[in-house]
């Protein structure tokens, strides 16, 4: 059977992200397999498992707040720096909530 819609979240990874995700089923989930398959270190697979986590936790939440989840992606990407976006966060919520008051 094969799957007719393609979920929200999956489409938007990218290739390398679907081919890592493959792998790590196919290994059984085990990230010491992954990471002898890479060549690389336990941590290092650790770390892009953790930030594929993390894109596939912020396109849940894009809809309801797609600027925030835009800074998120750049961050999680290494476009931005974690400091920036706190503060592009905190400066768009803190407008948003004087707008509504």
């Amino acid at each position: 059977m094969a799957i007719e819609i393609i979920p929200e979240w999956m489409g938007e990874l990218e290739e390398e992200d679907l081919a890592f995700i493959r792998r790590f089923l196919l290994a059984s989930g085990s990230l010491k397999e992954v990471a002898r398959q890479y060549g690389v270190t336990y941590p290092t697979v650790r770390l892009r498992l953790d930030r594929l986590i993390q894109k596939i936790q912020i396109s849940e939440h894009t809809a309801a707040e797609p600027y925030i989840a835009l800074i998120k992606r750049l961050t999680v990407n290494d476009k931005m720096d974690v400091d920036t976006a706190k503060l592009l966060i905190h400066e768009y919520k803190k407008l948003h909530k004087e707008e509504s008051v």
